[in-house]
């Protein structure tokens, strides 16, 4: 595998893990009580961004892992 073709796929899985991820804690305004005029009342709260990127990091991390052990598997 070429670095350009593992960056590639590191990629491709990173977001899909990203939008995998993104649903989880997620509690709308109006769970919170705290709805800010002139917004969706089910808008986020406290998205969390920049922790859901390093879970989502981590766990692409650990994909790419297996998808590049395979793909050395294939190349016997």
């Amino acid at each position: 595998m070429t670095i350009a073709s593992a960056l590639a796929v590191y990629f491709v899985i990173w977001w899909t893990v990203l939008f995998a991820v993104l649903p989880f804690g997620i509690r709308s305004q109006v769970e919170t009580g705290d709805v800010v005029a002139g917004t969706e009342p089910g808008a986020p709260a406290l998205p969390g961004l920049l922790r859901k990127a390093v879970i989502t990091s981590l766990i692409a991390a650990v994909v790419f892992l297996f998808v590049w052990y395979g793909w050395a598997a294939l190349d016997l």
